[in-house]
């Protein structure tokens, strides 16, 4: 079920969305980021989770 829940997403997800989709907080989400526990890239000043390799960490 939540392979498909991934292939419904974009490429790129805002940290609040993969925070949920996570079940965790966006604290916690923005802090995993940053460390690099969470697969991230910077556009625009803003900060997004790449689906792919949250699929990826999500399945190990």
């Amino acid at each position: 079920m939540l392979n498909n829940t991934f292939d419904e997403l974009p490429l790129l997800l805002p940290v609040p969305t993969a925070a949920k989709l996570l079940g965790i907080s966006r604290a916690s989400a923005y802090r995993l980021a940053a460390t690099g526990e969470l697969p991230s890239r910077h556009l625009g000043g803003r900060v997004y989770i790449v689906t792919a390799e949250l699929r990826h960490l999500v399945a190990a």
